[in-house]
């Protein structure tokens, strides 16, 4: 039996209540793409307007979704797994999409400043040539 040459993955389609997300770590462009799409609004996002992060539980990818001068911010997060692609097949995938509400305020209060909300997110994996 031959060994299986694994890949991996190079996008990333994922979706749940009400939110999809799509996340290829390269386009034809050479640059990181990231899209979203709730309720209200679709946002696209590429090159440095994207951070990503590797951890030990994944890698973490975050964009800016929305900014105020004067009140905060929000950002959204997905955690991607790490992912064994059998050749250039795709594969399920579970995830956790975490929108974080950044509160400001030109008075330093007390208290947190960080608020969050995580959305179960599944979808697939895979590896496309661009």
């Amino acid at each position: 039996m031959a060994p299986v040459n694994f890949q991996e993955p190079n996008l990333y389609q994922l979706s749940g209540h009400h939110l999809h997300v799509t996340y290829s770590t390269s386009g034809i462009d050479g640059k990181p793409h990231f899209s979203y799409q709730d309720h209200h609004q679709t946002l696209s996002f590429i090159g440095d307007q994207i951070r990503s992060v590797s951890t030990e539980i994944g890698t973490l990818v975050s964009v800016t979704i929305r900014l105020t001068v004067d009140q905060g911010g929000t950002s959204f997060s997905v955690l991607l797994p790490r992912v064994n692609l059998p050749g250039d097949h795709s594969v399920p995938i579970r995830s956790e999409g975490v929108t974080t509400l950044h509160r400001f305020s030109i008075v330093p209060s007390v208290g947190q400043l960080d608020f969050y909300t995580v959305t179960p997110l599944s979808g697939n994996a895979m590896k496309v040539v661009f």
